[in-house]
């Protein structure tokens, strides 16, 4: 929190493509812990999501935390940045830039500058879990930009069993069970759901809005849920009206 009479901390949104099947990858995941818990870059709020791809799960472990949507995205962003190819750990700063996730002295940079840079304002409104789903609104946006909403474990970690990581605890923060495009101009204040995974505990909502032309990220918010919060939708949106 800004201190009074400080300007609040710019939202800079960090994506990092992993694998539990990657010896390259522990570092970067340990670093993203490190970035989300420490908040190192004055005037940033780093927002972390963990995306955990699929192309390494044929070596020997397979990742419970892989999605195709996940190896999907990362492809995209090779196409975007001219890469010839897709690697781990790579990180991704608020859509625009693109880095070895290891490197924390470029991710540093790269966030600094990021929070330079002027952003949209959004805020998520009456979260909440109920029925298996996470019900949410967002306001914010020109309604033009398109709204991207992820719901991510707040902590996660697995003993590897077999690949490169053999022997090994991992463990990890934010990891996206759930990514979906919301539409453009969703960030208006309608309800939206996210299907909720089934067993996890606290939850992280993550809402961004992302430039249609270039796919760079304008705005984010992020809200962490915990289970004991189902069924409070209905109370929040009957007090919201009858404000």
């Amino acid at each position: 929190m800004a201190a009074q009479g400080e300007p609040a901390p710019v939202p800079v949104l960090m994506e990092l493509f992993t694998s539990e099947g990657c010896s390259s990858c522990p570092p970067a995941d340990a670093l993203l812990a490190k970035l989300d818990a420490q908040q190192p870059v004055a005037g940033a709020r780093v927002i972390v999501l963990s995306e955990h791809v699929t192309y390494w799960n044929s070596l020997g472990w397979r990742d419970p935390y892989s999605l195709d949507a996940m190896t999907e995205r990362q492809r995209k962003y090779a196409d975007r940045f001219g890469l010839g190819e897709v690697y781990t750990p790579q990180a991704v700063v608020d859509g625009a830039a693109e880095l070895v996730g290891s490197d924390e002295r470029a991710m540093l940079r790269a966030v600094a500058k990021a929070a330079g840079s002027a952003k949209t304002a959004i805020s998520i409104e009456r979260a909440a879990v109920a029925d298996g789903q996470v019900r949410f609104a967002v306001r914010g946006g020109d309604g033009k930009t398109e709204l991207m909403a992820a719901l991510a474990e707040d902590s996660a970690q697995s003993s590897v069993l077999r690949g490169e990581n053999g022997g090994r605890t991992l463990r990890h923060v934010a990891v996206v069970r759930e990514l979906e495009a919301m539409g453009v101009g969703a960030a208006d204040g309608r309800a939206l759901m996210l299907k909720a995974p089934a067993g996890s505990g606290a939850l992280r909502l993550v809402v961004f809005l992302v430039d249609r032309r270039g796919g760079a990220v304008l705005g984010v918010a992020e809200r962490t849920l915990g289970r004991g919060q189902i069924g409070l939708w209905e109370k929040i949106t009957a007090d919201s009206q009858g404000e």
